[in-house]
């Protein structure tokens, strides 16, 4: 008898889009657990700007994976179920996240993404590719960073990304949980990735000592409390902690 497949989703902080090395992007590819894994970009939040597409064939095409990308606002398949199933890995990239929810949608692929996910598949991304896996999140989808309440709620609770790096985003999303517009969670700071299965986080690594993944609650006073996760730091020899 197979066994169920435990879901799995990687939340990242960087990774081809952003980074000078490919620590976080190999740490993807070996949490799908294949030897050579089928692994699709979905660069809808961005509009499936060619230059994003150009920039995740350059980081894959040479390595041992199969990669390719899934385009909505110039769509040539047909049958987005069949394909996004045959994947190992799809990798959503960073834009709009309320645009890119709004698409999906409109083309069916939530709900292929969610039988993906129960079925198996390795789900990732970055910024709004992180974002929408969650009930919620703390988005600049409409200017400043501010609660968007939408997200496909593969995760309970909410996401805060950049937590370290754009100077809003950690005072706001304290704001935003302690005051209740928004739910508990997570926040991600730049150079981490962190893989959840069965809807914890089970492994968070970084690529920048000090950056990790951040727990996120309200407090009986209104006031937001925050505790960091311990993170592997990798490194350029066979990801060894440093």
């Amino acid at each position: 008898m197979t066994a169920t497949p435990t879901p799995a989703l990687v939340l990242l902080g960087g990774g081809f889009s952003h980074d000078s090395d490919p620590l976080l992007d190999d740490f993807v590819l070996a949490a799908s657990g294949r030897p050579r894994p089928r692994i699709c970009f979905l660069p809808t939040a961005s509009g499936d700007a060619p230059g994003y597409i150009e920039r995740f064939h350059t980081a894959f095409d040479e390595r041992d994976c199969e990669p390719s990308h899934l385009e909505l606002f110039h769509r040539t398949v047909d049958d987005l179920r069949a394909f996004v199933l045959a994947q190992d890995i799809v990798y959503v990239g960073g834009g709009n996240t309320a645009n890119m929810l709004a698409v999906w949608r409109t083309h069916g692929l939530d709900s292929v993404l969610r039988e993906a996910w129960a079925a198996g598949v390795l789900l990732c991304g970055i910024s709004a590719g992180a974002c929408c896996w969650f009930e919620s999140a703390f988005s600049d989808s409409f200017g400043p960073a501010a609660p968007l309440a939408d997200g496909l709620g593969l995760l309970p609770g909410s996401l805060c990304p950049h937590y370290d790096s754009e100077p809003g985003r950690r005072p706001g999303y304290l704001a935003a949980v302690g005051g209740g517009a928004l739910p508990g969670g997570w926040a991600v700071d730049d150079g981490t990735a962190a893989l959840f299965a069965g809807g914890r986080p089970v492994e968070v690594v970084t690529r920048k000592p000090g950056a990790t993944l951040h727990r996120v609650t309200a407090g009986a006073d209104g006031a937001a409390r925050e505790a960091a996760q311990a993170a592997r730091v990798l490194g350029a020899q066979g990801g060894a902690g440093a």
